[in-house]
């Protein structure tokens, strides 16, 4: 499958957001997770800034992704990632104002994409979004990144510990760097759009 990516607008108020139009998916999780890096895996291209500093990006990052081969279009979401602070009542303090209503309100949103690091164990602040974001009655779907660094054992292991962890049975396992479980994230995005 292939991708061409367009660049749409960075948001840093809910007033900026581009008009709705497609489905619009939205990738989410810590910094330092390997949202830039799978986000540019999933296209085949340099689309998203990566960079070695955690918690660069501070808007969200509209892109317009066609399919080559259909008339499919999709919007990807890159949020700024919610840091190292615990999420409170409004997600994180770290996170801008504008970011609560997009997830709670933004209608063309089709599915939240959660990355969790496939190398660290489940944290509190990840399990606050996900039930956050099953209260507000949107669909997720749980990604653990960077499963290349880990031996069969490991991963195994990692992610029991991270579905107990999060309270959830549908982790998908992948990695930016050799195209594991990326056809079947793109496999999820396309249910998602389906059920819009």
């Amino acid at each position: 499958m292939r991708h061409t990516t367009q660049f749409l607008l960075s948001a840093t108020a809910a007033a900026q957001f581009p008009a709705p139009s497609v489905a619009e998916i939205a990738f989410l999780g810590r910094s330092n997770v390997g949202k830039s890096s799978l986000l540019n895996a999933m296209v085949g291209e340099k689309a998203a800034r990566v960079s070695s500093t955690p918690g660069r990006t501070r808007a969200i990052n509209f892109f317009l992704v066609s399919d080559s081969h259909s008339s499919k279009r999709t919007v990807f979401a890159d949020l700024p990632g919610y840091g190292y602070a615990k999420i409170s009542k409004s997600i994180s303090a770290e996170w801008p104002a504008f970011i609560e209503p997009y997830l709670a309100e933004r209608k063309t949103l089709a599915l939240c994409v959660c990355l969790v690091d496939a190398c660290v164990p489940p944290r509190p602040n990840d399990r606050q979004l996900l039930d956050w974001l099953r209260a507000q009655g949107r669909p997720l779907q749980v990604v653990a990144t960077k499963v290349d660094k880990l031996s069969g054992n490991e991963r195994t292991r990692n992610l029991a510990a991270l579905k107990e962890g999060l309270g959830t049975h549908g982790i998908l396992a992948v990695s930016a760097k050799t195209g594991r479980g990326i056809p079947e994230l793109w496999r999820a995005i396309a249910e998602a759009q389906e059920s819009e």
